[in-house]
């Protein structure tokens, strides 16, 4: 399948706010946030057309009860990515995924590299060039092959990371480790 990357739609951050209304008045007293993350929510950077949530809970394993309940209703299925500290959903629409839940303990939740490396991009208009750039020349590189993707895109998302971590005082952290 092609590896989709779209310019950026000003729509992404208001469909992002309706799963998470959604995400809240199903499952009440089950977040305590949900914050759009991913390249969807960076004004002005391509991205494949797929909606990132990053939710915190108390508590993973009590709120894995009420999500494995009762997402499936509102179309999420779960998935293991086998990355410890986090619980992983997807949706799809028609047969393409369209929304990512990362699920992760509030007490993580602001030193998330997916956080960290959001709000770097957003205050630098020249990396969002760069990433931007990037995606679309290994979406052709690499059509079809979602992994050989991915893997291309890792030395700068590293970079990015690291620099977005020394930033605010913290430890690096290998992306794929998180």
């Amino acid at each position: 399948m092609s590896i989709l990357i779209a310019e950026y739609d000003p729509g992404w951050p208001g469909w992002a706010a309706g799963v998470a209304e959604e995400l809240f008045a199903a499952l009440p007293g089950v977040f305590t946030r949900i914050e759009h993350v991913g390249s969807t929510s960076v004004p002005g950077l391509a991205a494949k057309p797929v909606i990132d949530l990053m939710a915190g809970v108390t508590s993973l394993d009590e709120a894995g009860v009420a999500l494995g309940e009762r997402l499936p209703a509102l179309s999420f299925q779960v998935f293991d990515t086998g990355m410890p500290g986090r619980l992983f959903y997807f949706r799809e629409r028609d047969g393409v995924r369209v929304c990512h839940l990362h699920v992760v303990p509030e007490s993580t939740f602001a030193t998330r590299n997916e956080v960290l490396l959001r709000d770097l991009l957003r205050r630098t208009p020249e990396d969002v060039a760069r990433y931007g750039a990037l995606k679309r020349e290994l979406a052709v590189v690499h059509d079809g092959d979602s992994l050989g993707y991915t893997r291309g895109k890792t030395a700068l998302i590293q970079e990015l990371v690291d620099r977005a971590r020394a930033e605010a005082g913290l430890e690096r952290v290998d992306v794929w480790e998180e």
